[in-house]
């Protein structure tokens, strides 16, 4: 499967918001393009920065909003672990729910997409009667380019 470029990338994201019945603005397009040109998790303070070369009157409510409606709709993921964001490669997966692989050192995010293993929490989940909200599961550890570099670093 190829991999789609940026422009494609954003194009998929204005769709999948139009089918939801959702506006990807100017400023939510931005965000996104720099979470999914960078490919690697981002704190909203990064965001801003980077958004200020082109935007210079963004303040932090503006990524802020444009950070909770990406993940509202689906379009990034935020790593409670890192106090950051990711854009998500699988946002159009019925059911998804991410099992994402952050490395501690480069701290790039790998998404496993419908592991098999999750349906069976989830169903473990319901038989006890209880109801989650959004979940992912981060697993940290380190990359394999990371092992490579640092082949003496503990995993």
């Amino acid at each position: 499967m190829a991999t789609l470029t940026l422009p494609d990338q954003l194009n998929a994201a204005q769709r999948w918001c139009v089918t939801r019945g959702e506006k990807l603005t100017d400023i939510r397009r931005d965000v996104l393009s720099l979470l999914l040109s960078h490919g690697h998790s981002m704190k909203a303070y990064d965001i801003l920065s980077e958004l200020q070369q082109s935007r210079p009157t963004a303040a932090p409510p503006t990524v802020y909003r444009a950070l909770d409606f990406l993940l509202q709709v689906g379009l990034i993921h935020r790593l409670d672990s890192l106090n950051a964001f990711v854009a998500c490669p699988e946002f159009a997966l019925p059911h998804h729910h991410g099992v994402l692989l952050v490395c501690e050192n480069c701290h790039g995010v790998t998404e496993i997409a419908d592991a098999p293993w999750m349906s069976h929490l989830t169903d473990a989940v319901a038989a006890l009667g209880f109801t989650p909200g959004h979940q992912e599961l981060e697993i940290k550890g380190l990359c394999s380019a990371c092992q490579k570099t640092n082949p003496g670093a503990p995993a």
